[in-house]
């Protein structure tokens, strides 16, 4: 009598543990690979098994090992086992449909084509209609892409005895996707470092997707070190990316959450090398990425930007704007004059990279020295004549109006050349006076002129009685 007891006990204990039905969602154990199933232990009285063949790879190995956790469905139960499956598939009845249906059974459908409105999908040897916004949690740009795929579906509707069958494929994903956000959120913390792949790209910035059903925006601001007119600079769709987690912010639409990422965040900052990479006096090469009233930021090395003042453009010539010198895109020298690593500049010079070409002036240009110059600008109180490229003097008005000769002074124009004389050389406050050239021709002409002295009779007396002696 106590035996029977106890059987029935055992009996009563081992229905009482049978907590799962068809159509839960399951989570196991692998514990043995057979030759036909494998057998997962998934904490009920009994131990679940699934077809060895649903667990195939493409090269026809078993793709599980002995303790892999698996998520499989409840497809069916009896007293003494419980059959799982990763979804309904393969050849049945009408009465498998309806239970997929009735328990939402996910099951395995070959998109056979693409058709009005959606797609023609094979399941159980039967058709069945999955809409075009069904196919996919997002939208859809390239419905033939889908063809010839086997997915799972949802059967959201089952009619006129299995003829009219409608799916959705959609409604699993969201599933998906809410449980892997809801895993994602429980997890991570703001400063984390994670994965993530680039599903759009907008002039603003760059969405990633970090999990299915969690995607964050990259601003463009936050996606490099360097300077960018457009993300398409630097990603492109389908790019794997490592982000920084910035936290979370309300959306635009009730429940909506809006998830914040940096990519150059989760890089080193390249001002953090500044200093062992460069020094003041180095001459270094860049492209000019912005132009602004006051300047051109040249970016020297990736996230380094130098500032070269419009004062610092050339020797050459008077730089007005910068964009009279250089536009964006373009490359040029120029020499580091200053280094702030605390404030992050750092400040340029193109016209010392080139040479000032005032430092030969001395010794090129003498007083009473005639030059060859180019008018470069008229004003009221004379001409500035460029003698070489960086080097300009002026010819002052006084002196024109003192000039005498072929050349008309008040006639010349920008561009115009002439010749002109070294009057005075100031290199420290880099001034050249010029002159006419009228002055120095002058005194030359006295050098040669005959004296009118009792010197100068002397020597006609010398010359005319010379001639006498060689007649």
């Amino acid at each position: 009598m106590s035996e029977d007891f106890a059987e029935l006990f055992a009996s009563y204990e081992s229905q009482s543990k049978m907590t799962h039905k068809v159509g839960d969602k399951v989570s196991g154990t692998v514990i043995t690979i057979g030759q036909k199933s494998v057998f997962v232990d998934c904490g009920a009285a009994v131990d679940g098994f699934v077809d060895r063949e649903e667990l195939l790879g493409p090269d026809g190995n078993v793709t599980v090992a002995e303790g892999d956790i698996l998520e499989l469905y409840v497809v069916g139960m009896t007293d003494g086992s419980m059959r799982l499956s990763k979804a309904i598939s393969g050849m049945g009845g009408l009465n498998i449909l309806e239970d997929a249906y009735t328990s939402s059974l996910p099951v395995e459908g070959k998109v056979k084509e693409q058709i009005k409105g959606g797609f023609h999908v094979e399941v159980l040897k039967r058709r069945a209609f999955c809409p075009v916004s069904q196919i996919d949690a997002r939208f859809v740009h390239n419905p033939e892409d889908y063809v010839g795929q086997t997915l799972q579906f949802r059967i959201t509707k089952l009619t006129e005895g299995g003829r009219n069958i409608v799916l959705s494929r959609r409604a699993l994903l969201e599933e998906e996707q809410q449980q892997a956000s809801a895993e994602f959120f429980a997890k991570i913390s703001e400063g984390d470092v994670v994965d993530g792949v680039v599903t759009r790209l907008a002039a603003f910035g760059a969405f990633v997707e970090l999990v299915p059903g969690v995607e964050g925006l990259v601003h463009i601001s936050e996606i490099s070190w360097s300077r960018l007119q457009s993300p398409d600079e630097a990603l492109a769709v389908a790019d794997t990316v490592r982000v920084k987690y910035l936290g979370t912010s309300p959306g635009k639409k009730p429940g909506e959450i809006r998830v914040a990422l940096s990519i150059k965040q989760a890089q080193d900052n390249p001002w953090s090398q500044v200093a062992d990479r460069f020094k003041e006096g180095d001459k270094v090469s860049g492209t000019v990425v912005k132009l602004m009233d006051f300047g051109a930021f040249v970016e020297i090395a990736p996230g380094i930007e130098g500032l070269v003042h419009v004062s610092e453009m050339s020797y050459a010539k008077r730089v007005h704007k910068p964009g009279d010198m250089v536009q964006v895109g373009d490359v040029v020298g120029a020499m580091i004059k200053q280094i702030d690593t605390d404030k992050q500049r750092i400040s340029l010079s193109m016209r010392d990279a080139e040479g000032d070409p005032w430092l030969t002036v001395p010794e090129k240009y003498q007083p009473g020295q005639s030059v060859q110059g180019i008018v470069e600008n008229r004003q009221q109180f004379g001409l500035f004549i460029t003698l070489e490229p960086g080097v300009t003097g002026l010819l002052p008005q006084s002196a024109m109006a003192k000039a005498e000769g072929e050349i008309k002074y008040d006639k010349l124009g920008v561009g115009d050349n002439v010749v002109v004389s070294i009057e005075s050389v100031n290199p420290q406050e880099r001034k050249i006076s010029l002159g006419t050239g009228k002055k120095e021709e002058s005194t030359e002409w006295k050098n040669f002129k005959p004296q009118t002295t009792s010197q100068g009779l002397g020597n006609l007396g010398d010359v005319l009685a010379k001639a006498m002696q060689d007649k």
